[in-house]
C-alpha cells in the first residue's frame, strides 16, 4: 500500500519529501553526534590515565610526592603548549579565568597528585586505580550540585553502586594494615580533589583545551617543584625524570586535553562516569606488573564499581526543552542544529567568535553541555 501511494505522487512532490527527511536525519544525526564524540573523548582519556597510575608507582619509588607531581605535571604542560589550537578555532583564554585555573591547579595540579603519589607509596596499586573510581561520584555529585546537570534515579543508583564499591575496598585495606589504610585513604582525598577540579574546569570546556592544559600545568609543576625543594625532597635519577615526565605527557597532558573536550561535548557528570572505567585499566595493568594483592572485598568492590559504571552510561535523556536567547563565545559548527546565525562566506567546518542564539523551543535526545543547562 505504501509503495502505490509513494508511486502515485509526482515527482516533485516525491523530491520533496526526499529532501526533507534527508535534512532531518541528518540534523538527527549531528544532534547525537556530540554525545557520541564526548565519550569517544573520555574513553581516550580514561585510557591514558588509567595506564599512568601503575607506572606512577613503578617509577615514583623512593621519590618524593611532591617531586613525582612536579615532573608529572612538567610532562602535561609540554604537550598543553605543543597542542595549542590557531586563535580562529579556539576560544581562547581570558584575564578573568586565572582565578579558576588558581583553583583547578591548587586542586587537580597539587593536592590531587601528590595525595596519589603518596598513596601509591603505602597502598596497593590495584586497590588504588580501583579506588580512583569514586573521582566519578565526586564529579557527579558537584556538578548536579552547581550546573544543574541532570541526575534520574539510574544515576543514583550508579553513584550508591560506586560508593559501594568504595567502601568494600576501604575494608579490605583495612584489614590489611593500617599503613594499607592511610594509603588508600590518600588516594580516597586525590579523588575529592580531582572531582573539584573537574568541576571547576567545566566552565573552562568551551576554551582552547591546549592553553587550559599548558596554564593549569605550568601553576602545578611550579607550585610542587617549589615545594619538593622547600622540603629538601631528594633530586631524581635521569631515568626516573625522564619516564615520569613521559607519563605525565599521556597520563595527565593528553588525558586532560581528551577530558576537557568531552565535558565540552557532554557535560561533567557524564565525563566522569566514562571516564570511571580509567581505575580498571589501571587495575588490569597493576596485575599484568606482576602485582598479586587480591581477596573477595577487592572482587567484590571491583564488581559493584563496574555496575555501578555500566548503568550510569546506559541513561537516555530527552524531551521537550526551550533554549532562551544567549550570546558567547566558544568553538562551533553550523550543522549542529543550535548554531544558525548567518556568515559571507560561510566557514568551513569549526571556528570561535562570539555570536548570538535566538530564542528555540524543541525536542530532541540531548546531553548537559553549554546549550543544554535547563532546569527539570
Amino acid at each position: 500500500m505504501g509503495a502505490g501511494v509513494g508511486a502515485a505522487l509526482p515527482a516533485q512532490a516525491r523530491k520533496t519529501i526526499n529532501v526533507r527527511f534527508t535534512v532531518r536525519f541528518s540534523m538527527s544525526a549531528a544532534r547525537n553526534l556530540p554525545a557520541l564524540r564526548g565519550g569517544l573523548f573520555a574513553l581516550l582519556a580514561a585510557v591514558l590515565f588509567g595506564v599512568s597510575t601503575p607506572l606512577v608507582q613503578r617509577f615514583g619509588t623512593g621519590l618524593g610526592a611532591f617531586t613525582t607531581a612536579a615532573l608529572l605535571y612538567a610532562g602535561a604542560a609540554a604537550v598543553g603548549a605543543l597542542s595549542s589550537a590557531r586563535t580562529e578555532r579556539e576560544a581562547r583564554l581570558r584575564r578573568g579565568d586565572l582565578p579558576r585555573l588558581l583553583a583547578m591547579a591548587a586542586f587537580g595540579a597539587v593536592l590531587g597528585p601528590v595525595a596519589l603519589a603518596w598513596g601509591l607509596q603505602n597502598t596497593s596499586g590495584t586497590s588504588a586505580s580501583l579506588m580512583l573510581t569514586l573521582e566519578a561520584l565526586f564529579t557527579a555529585v558537584l556538578a548536579w550540585r552547581l550546573y544543574r546537570e541532570t541526575m534520574d534515579g539510574r544515576v543514583w543508583t550508579a553513584m550508591a553502586l560506586l560508593l559501594a564499591g568504595g567502601m568494600a575496598l576501604v575494608l579490605d585495606q583495612g584489614l590489611a594494615g593500617g599503613a594499607q589504610l592511610r594509603g588508600l585513604l590518600a588516594v580516597l582525598l586525590a579523588t575529592a580533589a580531582w572531582g573539584v577540579d573537574n568541576t571547576l574546569s567545566r566552565a573552562l570546556a568551551e576554551r582552547d583545551p591546549g592553553q587550559v592544559v599548558m596554564a593549569k600545568a605550568l601553576l602545578g609543576a611550579t607550585a610542587t617543584a617549589l615545594l619538593a625543594f622547600g622540603f629538601g625532597e631528594p633530586l631524581p635519577s635521569a631515568g626516573a625524570a625522564a619516564a615520569l615526565f613521559a607519563v605525565g605527557a599521556t597520563g595527565y597532558g593528553l588525558s586532560l586535553r581528551f577530558y576537557l573536550l568531552a565535558q565540552r561535548a557532554f557535560g561533567a557528570a557524564r565525563t566522569g562516569s566514562v571516564f570511571a572505567f580509567a581505575p580498571f585499566i589501571g587495575a588490569a595493568l597493576a596485575v599484568a606488573l606482576g602485582e598479586q594483592s587480591g581477596s573477595g572485598l577487592l572482587a567484590l568492590g571491583s564488581l559493584l564499581m563496574l555496575a555501578g559504571v555500566v548503568l550510569h552510561l546506559a541513561e537516555s535523556h530527552s524531551h521537550e526543552h526551550e533554549h532562551e536567547a544567549m550570546e558567547h563565545e566558544h568553538a562551533h559548527r553550523h550543522d549542529d542544529g543550535h548554531h544558525e546565525h548567518a556568515h559571507d562566506p560561510m566557514p568551513d567546518g569549526a571556528h570561535s567568535h562570539r555570536h548570538r542564539h535566538e530564542p528555540m523551543r524543541h525536542a530532541h535526545a540531548h546531553v548537559p553541555d553549554v546549550h543544554h543547562a535547563h532546569r527539570h
